[in-house]
């Protein structure tokens, strides 16, 4: 008996061979039966194979996660330290570059001190990623804070308003 698909409806059982359904109730027999419940567990273990497949592509951390979790999937690590002022905007730039990475604190140092671990695999993304941090932190720095920028300009501002008064008491 070639039977490619079973469609159960209704309490009626419809063969298929091909792409054409009969449109003749099958009389359920035993060899059809097993049949069924054969097609139906195949089909069933097909998609029990996908979902596997997707929990273990999720489950792998991606971005921050731990020092323990990072060791676990088995590579090589690397560390780069950086302060305590940069730990969120490097953040950014990791998971903008799509860096497995971990944040390690030591508190061995006054002031402590951050380690970012990665993976060894990830060198060259985690290049291009610090050059990046590198080039925002510089910029920051040169940059005046607008505090700074403020307090001119009331300076300035203040300064010119008594040029105008001495001018009006002259008059």
């Amino acid at each position: 008996m070639d039977i490619s698909i079973i469609s159960v409806s209704s309490m009626r059982i419809y063969r298929c061979s091909g792409s054409m359904y009969s449109t003749v109730p099958v009389r359920v027999t035993s060899s059809v039966l097993k049949e069924a419940m054969r097609k139906y567990l195949q089909n069933q273990e097909k998609h029990k194979v996908k979902k596997v497949a997707k929990k273990a592509e999720k489950s792998v951390p991606r971005g921050k996660q731990t020092v323990g979790k990072l060791m676990n999937q088995r590579q090589g690590l690397t560390n780069i330290e950086i302060t305590n002022r940069n730990i969120k905007s490097f953040d950014r730039v990791a998971n903008k570059y799509k860096i497995d990475f971990a944040l390690k604190k030591d508190k061995s140092v006054d002031p402590p001190r951050y380690l970012v671990f990665f993976k060894a695999k990830d060198m060259d993304v985690m290049t291009a990623a610090f050059k990046e941090f590198s080039a925002k932190e510089l910029t920051k720095m040169n940059k005046p804070s607008i505090r700074k920028r403020l307090l001119k300009y009331q300076s300035q501002a203040r300064e010119k308003n008594k040029q105008r008064e001495r001018t009006k008491q002259k008059d």
